[in-house]
């Protein structure tokens, strides 16, 4: 394996779109990179071979009804309006489950994203618990990681939406969080590009220096209190399209027959505020695209040929949307100028650890990491 050098030439996946804008790929003697060799090895470890699907599925299934008898949902997925989610809810209720979809509003939601939940949850006749954040706090809160000037500027939603879920669940009474994570359209994301959402010595650290609003009512999760209701078999996570045949394209289409879905342009774009910061802020800011993760997952699924993942990367991550008005809606929203805005942008990068945080707790107990991970998704 070729190690990263701090000035390296660029180099590029022979057989994925991952490149050296993460500064940490390793490539083999061939030019294949640590990414899709991880993936394939993943989809290997975590996938069950086709055969064992149908049958482990219909153990979840059942072990999920059993325990949900006589109350009014047996388990809970978020929805978001995107392709995974709401492909989640219609496979529930095929299967023949009772979910109660949560959506937790950030203010940011897409009007499609809004038709999509809707249609959907109408159609399937699904109840849905929303939680809609108090805009000045979260407003704060996002500010403050901008100002910080780091990567993930999303872990307020993400790490909202599991604090969500996981109270949502406890008030529902089930353990069973269904969601449409998956390793094979999802496989690969560098390290270097994203932090733990779950950290909130980081969040309140970021928020201690940045912000001003105190977040009274913002939905926080400890890791303390999360490993604890996963130990305890309180907290199930499902990642029901690890069990499936997933293809994308297909569910998409499914999708837009059975339930009037609508496509928004790109992976996540049902939310304005992302559809900027992954199609904008980040390549600008900080030289990446996440396109580039999500095509060579794909690519190595066999959903997409490398050539035209490649050609996808060279259209504008904005052409099917309009980046003018996404901007002036950010700028707008946020309650700054367009010249507070750019000097966000220009501002030197750090990294996350550049802040206080619990990394050294979550990276030095890796073996207790995976193991937990392991206990959230038994069934």
């Amino acid at each position: 394996m070729t190690r990263p050098e701090a000035l390296r030439p660029y180099q590029q996946c022979t057989r994925c779109l991952m490149d050296t804008s993460d500064p940490e790929i390793v490539f083999d003697e061939q030019g294949r990179c640590n990414h899709c060799t991880r993936y394939f090895s993943r989809i290997a470890r975590e996938i069950a071979p086709a055969g064992e699907r149908e049958a482990r599925l219909a153990a979840v299934v059942a072990r999920i009804q059993s325990e949900g008898r006589g109350k009014d949902y047996d388990c809970i997925a978020g929805v978001s309006g995107g392709v995974d989610s709401t492909y989640v809810i219609y496979k529930l209720k095929e299967l023949g489950l009772r979910p109660l979809a949560v959506h937790f509003d950030n203010g940011w939601n897409s009007e499609l994203a809004v038709a999509n939940i809707k249609n959907a949850l109408d159609r399937l006749k699904i109840d849905l618990h929303t939680y809609v954040v108090d805009w000045e706090e979260f407003k704060d809160l996002q500010m403050s990681f901008l100002k910080a000037s780091v990567p993930n500027c999303e872990i307020p939603t993400d790490h909202a939406i599991t604090a969500t879920l996981v109270k949502t669940a406890r008030m529902v009474g089930t353990p069973y969080v269904i969601n449409g994570s998956n390793i094979v359209t999802e496989g690969i994301l560098p390290i270097p590009w994203v932090y733990y959402s779950h950290d909130l010595k980081h969040i309140k650290a970021l928020h201690h220096r940045f912000g001003q609003v105190p977040l009274k009512t913002f939905p926080k999760i400890s890791l303390p209190e999360f490993t604890l209701r996963i130990l305890a078999g309180r907290y199930r996570m499902v990642n029901l399209l690890n069990y499936l045949d997933y293809d994308k394209a297909a569910a998409v289409e499914t999708m837009k027959r059975e339930l009037g879905w609508q496509y928004y342009g790109g992976k996540h774009y049902e939310s304005i505020y992302t559809r900027w910061y992954q199609g904008y802020y980040l390549p600008v800011k900080f030289g990446f695209d996440k396109r580039r993760a999500h095509l060579s997952a794909l690519v190595c699924a066999g959903q997409m040929t490398r050539e035209q993942g490649l050609a996808e990367l060279q259209r504008d991550p904005y052409a099917d949307n309009d980046l003018v008005t996404d901007t002036d809606f950010v700028v707008k929203k946020f309650g700054i100028t367009r010249e507070q805005l750019d000097q966000l942008v220009k501002a030197p990068n750090r990294k996350h650890i550049d802040y206080p945080n619990a990394n050294s707790f979550i990276e030095g107990s890796s073996s207790l990491r995976n193991f937990i991970r392991e206990r959230a998704k038994r069934v």
